[in-house]
């Protein structure tokens, strides 16, 4: 009898910490500073709890940064992340969006599903909306491989962007067109421009 009790709380123990890991979803997540990235340039899948501020804990414990939430009226608020915070009577600061849109409630009330891409950035606000979100395309034309800049804004809407800077394995290229082609192979690009949030890191062929 002691050997069955003891083989049944085993058992209930071992599913007990399953559970948990289970729950979790495999989410990719980035972190975008005011300066520079500051998680996952190329978003990495991470094992997120519940949520999109679960994403930016699980980034804070894989890149090793500081972040911080404030408590308030309408929920927790991240105030600060790396060496940034958000001042008061500011227009500025962090804001995430999840699968290029932001959300119309706090980062605790948005539940993640495996697969979903998690963007925490520096926001600076000029007017109402936000500052658009930078991708990178790309497909094979005459023979080249060529890269649009796209542009994503608040609501998840895409636009190509012009006057970009791409940094194509490491060199970089302006464009006033937002494209840029070359020969084809194996490359790592990205895409910038002043006023708006860097791109991840597009890597292949």
């Amino acid at each position: 009898m002691y050997r069955r009790s003891f083989a049944f709380v085993a058992a209930l123990a071992a599913v007990l910490v399953l559970v948990p890991a289970a729950l979790a979803a495999r989410v990719h997540v980035r972190v975008e500073g005011k300066t520079q990235t500051i998680f996952g340039s190329t978003e990495p899948t991470l094992n997120v709890k519940a949520n999109a501020l679960d994403a930016l804990d699980a980034a804070s414990l894989a890149g090793e940064f500081y972040y911080h939430v404030a408590p308030t009226a309408f929920g927790p608020y991240v105030d600060q992340i790396g060496r940034y915070p958000a001042l008061p009577g500011s227009p500025n600061g962090w804001v995430f969006k999840v699968n290029g849109i932001v959300p119309p409630v706090g980062a605790d009330q948005v539940t993640v599903k495996d697969g979903d891409t998690v963007l925490w950035y520096w926001a600076t606000f000029t007017g109402a909306a936000g500052p658009l979100t930078l991708e990178v395309e790309t497909s094979s034309v005459r023979g080249k491989r060529c890269f649009f800049a796209t542009g994503r804004n608040d609501a998840g809407r895409a636009s190509r962007v012009r006057g970009v800077v791409f940094t194509l394995n490491s060199r970089r290229v302006g464009s006033r067109s937002g494209v840029l082609c070359t020969r084809l192979g194996r490359y790592a690009v990205r895409v910038a421009k002043a006023g708006a949030i860097r791109s991840r890191t597009y890597s292949g062929r």
